[in-house]
């Protein structure tokens, strides 16, 4: 979740506040509050000074990268999905090529002021861009990363083109929603409109309704709303008796596959849109399913080890009981949700573990055992999320230490992932070795968020944008 801006006309519509927006921002989520740490040890761990004269110098390296890695697709995957950085490929999802790179990449290119990137960005969508496609496509990363792109740039650039494009897509994929229970399908054939996928997780069932919601303020179109808050509504309906979701669920029967409760991949954005959804439309429903939720996220799943380090585990979801003491890269989004709902202390000692985790191999892994500091998953996907968690820290304390550590995170994501043509994820963060990958959401989030970190704060509205998962930015203009 991040955003980058710089141009006067584009810039200048984002930052219009929405004020029901800003008053809600403000507004701390009841939480329990959280023990004190048994030391500041942690805490205390040096990060790289970062005044303002470093933070312009680091904000215009970040404008580079992006730029780099825009123009090696432009060059080598033009029209497709993703590039392949190493070998200079083209990748795409599906037999038919989604334009995700551009989809995604579209507000990023704006908000940096990279006019030349974005414009070549517009007109590759506006001109190639049919979703009129035989081809089944998984419902949830469609839904973040196209339909948000398409509705942020929108809002960005007031181009109706794309509006029509999100309402096209929204209404191909709406017969995943045409289930039992109301909780969609995962896959949907954006031709016949035939859907797939009965197992699913509350991520998938629970990250849609800002995209939808928007799509049907901006188009008039209630439907969108209702299916997608029908979904997430579902999803939390069938939370345990102690108040947590699990890992797998058949949205045909309701019924749980898979009990293992976590704020991980598969669950995440679940919790997550349950306090955005407020934040957007004002839903007072989802504020009090937020406030319903993150006491058992804080009674069952975080956890102290050593000297006071605080993390969050994996639990049974009927009785509480820890099953794992796994954390990673996409667990790295919580301190910002915790800052965003209004428990800065928590936040802030997570993102120390969140430093601590980048450290042991001076880049994240996709997962490790907190207990032990040992990797378990040793992939890096090129993912924001602990740069996301910076972002959010330094808007809300001011405190130049969470630029410390972006600039750390943003040297050592330099120094062992650019390639000639772009910046490749990595197959272990122990030997460095890297994969052929970069998928879309480095320029969707990854950039957009380390940007956000360093610009100055009259960059973007904050309180007057709420990010998709995606880091889309959406802006309540009804």
């Amino acid at each position: 979740m991040t955003r980058s801006l710089r141009t006067a006309p584009l810039v200048a519509a984002l930052m219009l506040a929405l004020s029901a927006c800003s008053q809600q921002a403000a507004a701390p989520a009841t939480a329990p509050a959280a023990p004190a740490a048994a030391t500041a040890a942690s805490a205390d761990a040096a990060v790289p000074a970062v005044d303002d004269a470093e933070a312009a110098r680091m904000a215009e390296q970040v404008r580079e990268a992006t730029r780099h890695a825009w123009q090696g697709y432009m060059q080598y995957a033009k029209g497709h999905d993703d590039l392949k950085p190493i070998s200079a490929q083209p990748r795409d999802w599906y037999p038919k090529p989604l334009l995700m790179s551009p989809v995604d990449a579209l507000d990023t290119l704006l908000l940096l002021g990279l006019d030349k990137e974005a414009n070549e960005a517009r007109e590759l969508i506006v001109t190639q861009l049919s979703f009129d496609q035989d081809i089944d496509v998984q419902n949830f990363e469609v839904t973040i990363r196209l339909l948000g792109g398409l509705l942020s740039a929108y809002q960005m650039t007031n181009d109706e083109r794309l509006l029509k494009l999100a309402d096209d897509l929204g209404t191909r994929l709406s017969p995943v929603f045409d289930s039992p229970t109301g909780l969609p399908y995962t896959h949907v054939n954006l031709h016949t409109g035939k859907t797939s996928g009965k197992i699913s997780n509350p991520a998938e069932t629970g990250t849609l309704l800002l995209e939808f919601g928007t799509l049907a303020k901006l188009t008039g179109k209630q439907a969108y709303y209702d299916k997608a808050k029908r979904a997430l509504v579902e999803t939390h309906k069938r939370r345990s008796k102690i108040g947590l979701v699990g890992l797998n669920i058949n949205v045909e029967t309701g019924e749980w596959t898979n009990k293992d409760a976590s704020i991980a991949g598969g669950i995440d954005s679940y919790y997550e849109y349950l306090l955005k959804c407020w934040k957007l439309f004002g839903d007072e429903d989802c504020k009090k399913m937020w406030d319903e939720s993150i006491g058992p996220i804080n009674q069952y799943l975080a956890d102290e080890v050593r000297e006071g380090e605080l993390w969050y585990g994996h639990a049974d979801m009927d009785t509480g009981t820890r099953t794992s003491t796994t954390y990673g890269a996409l667990d790295a989004f919580m301190p910002g949700l915790l800052a965003l709902g209004g428990d800065l202390d928590r936040a802030k000692r997570l993102q120390e573990s969140n430093l601590k985790m980048w450290r042991l191999h001076d880049i994240e892994p996709e997962s490790l055992d907190y207990a032990k500091m040992e990797v378990r998953s040793p992939s890096y996907a090129l993912r924001p999320e602990i740069v996301e968690s910076a972002y959010y820290l330094h808007h809300y304390t001011g405190d130049a230490r969470y630029r410390g550590m972006g600039k750390e995170f943003f040297d050592d994501f330099v120094r062992y992932t650019r390639t000639e043509h772009g910046f490749s994820a990595l197959k272990d963060v122990r030997s460095k070795e890297k994969d052929d990958s970069m998928e879309s959401f480095l320029f969707a989030e990854t950039f957009k968020y380390y940007y956000l970190l360093f610009a100055p704060a009259k960059t973007l509205d904050f309180n007057g944008v709420v990010f998709n998962t995606e880091a889309h930015p959406l802006r309540r203009t009804w």
